[in-house]
């Protein structure tokens, strides 16, 4: 009961200042490869636990991988609309998830402790595309630069620095509890913003 309770204590954490590097550079390296059009990295490098999941829902890893490439590609490519660029941008809040039990030896014999063996970081974002508005009543179409602010979600397991990655678009508290339970009901996930640009 003790170990519930501290369990659903637990908030942010300060971690090293390599770790939340490593992270930022992780998801900067991500948002590179996919504006080159390389959209089989971003499936490649989401989280296995949440792939797992969708693969599941989907009918195996092999539909869930085509029908992810298919919504990063061909669909944008057919409404008009180009990924201009992807970076991190704000400050990232890191949390310990993945608890376990680890004995140490206290002098007076092994004593159990609950360690958490990952790190999950919360690294806001901003996406933008190129668009066309569509022509209304024989006007000229006008390009847009739709510019959006969203989040990954990086997680490692501690000492290994390798990222994987949960997309913050339609993500909720719930959704990453059902996924880390450790997470606190309390937690804030970085604002969702869209702003459109027309282009002179």
């Amino acid at each position: 009961m003790l170990l519930g309770a501290s369990i659903r204590a637990l908030g942010q954490v300060d971690a090293p200042a390599e770790v939340t590097a490593s992270a930022v550079a992780a998801v900067k390296a991500l948002g590179e490869q996919v504006v080159l059009g390389k959209h089989q990295v971003a499936i490649e490098r989401m989280y296995p636990e949440l792939k797992k999941q969708l693969a599941k829902k989907e009918g195996g890893i092999d539909k869930l991988e085509a029908k992810l490439a298919d919504g990063f590609g061909r669909k944008m490519s057919e409404q008009g609309v180009q990924l201009i660029s992807f970076r991190p941008e704000g400050r990232p809040t890191v949390y310990e998830v993945g608890p376990g039990q680890e004995v140490g030896d206290q002098g007076a014999g092994p004593v159990e402790k609950m360690i958490f063996r990952q790190w999950l970081v919360l690294i806001p974002t901003v996406t933008e595309y190129r668009t066309t508005r569509p022509v209304m009543d024989g006007g000229v179409a006008k390009s847009l630069v739709v510019t959006g602010r969203g989040f990954q979600v990086a997680v490692s397991d501690k000492g290994a620095n390798d990222w994987t990655f949960i997309y913050g678009a339609g993500l909720t508290v719930p959704d990453l509890r059902r996924l880390f339970f450790t997470l606190p009901e309390t937690m804030v996930l970085p604002e969702i913003q869209w702003e459109h640009k027309e282009i002179k």
